[in-house]
């Protein structure tokens, strides 16, 4: 399906977790010396004008980055992720421009770190490579679906990899392609670090959806998701989001339990606002 563009999304609470989380890893990658890829098989845009129509149709943002950046209480682990934002913003106080991941993740790659890219929308599929036009070679897009064209690339040489999986999950096959994406990524590079991002809805599939990862072959894994609403009374809509980290860094239960309350509280609309943070990393 070439009908989501993640630009009317851009900035949501959905975003605010995956990149403050996203960015926290790639820090902890860096902590090694050795060099590592960023992968990501559902690229997006890259950056987002929020000014133009597809943001300001449903103004997200506004519920979502929006909320936290210029607040004076902000936990320190957030810094790293706003700043990042900030630096996409001089004009202080006005929100212009989103950095979707890609553009979260490539300020933190050093000099021998590579970013894969996938991008299957042609529209997207054009920004995300006039966005990185000056990279050369450390930035590789591709127009093609990630799910499958991500093969190609594990193991990489490095041995070391950040894998974000961030599908729209407007085709409800999408929840069964993850699995089957997942379970062939681990018998090629069991050892990279792989990121699901899932929706929290009022649907079977995406409450079953962590679960079944955790019956993946895999030893190491954490699940946390915000609620910033309670489940609307007709069923639709989307709640909250979550990610699914396989192979996470030790540490990263303790950031998210000084975090997490921070965003409930921020960003939550409703008494149903909550967050779930569960691990098993031995």
């Amino acid at each position: 399906m070439l009908s989501y563009r993640h630009a009317f999304h851009a900035g949501n609470h959905a975003d605010v977790l995956k990149h403050f989380v996203l960015v926290q890893l790639l820090e902890y990658f860096n902590q090694k010396d050795k060099p590592y890829w960023y992968i990501d098989t559902h690229a997006g845009a890259g950056c987002y004008s929020l000014d133009q129509a597809f943001a300001r149709k449903n103004a997200e943002y506004e519920e979502g980055i929006g909320r936290i950046l210029g607040r004076k209480d902000i936990p320190a682990e957030l810094k790293s992720y706003l700043k990042l934002v900030r630096d996409l913003n001089p004009n202080k106080g006005k929100l212009h421009l989103y950095p979707g991941s890609p553009c979260c993740a490539a300020p933190l790659l050093r000099e021998d770190d590579r970013m894969r890219l996938f991008e299957l929308h042609p529209s997207d599929s054009r920004l995300l490579q006039k966005t990185f036009e000056n990279a050369g070679n450390k930035v590789l897009i591709q127009e093609l679906d990630g799910f499958t064209g991500i093969n190609a690339f594990l193991p990489p040489p490095t041995r070391r990899a950040l894998v974000l999986i961030d599908p729209p999950y407007e085709v409800k096959t999408d929840y069964r392609t993850v699995l089957t994406m997942m379970k062939e990524s681990l018998r090629r590079f069991p050892t990279g670090t792989y990121v699901v991002w899932f929706p929290r809805l009022n649907s079977m599939m995406a409450r079953e959806l962590p679960e079944k990862l955790k019956r993946l072959p895999i030893t190491s894994w954490l699940n946390v998701s915000l609620d910033v609403q309670k489940p609307s009374e007709d069923g639709y809509g989307m709640y909250g989001s979550g990610l699914f980290i396989v192979n996470p860094p030790w540490n990263l239960p303790a950031t998210l339990k000084k975090v997490m309350p921070y965003l409930v509280q921020v960003l939550g609309l409703d008494e149903g606002a909550k967050y779930e943070l569960e691990a098993m990393i031995p």
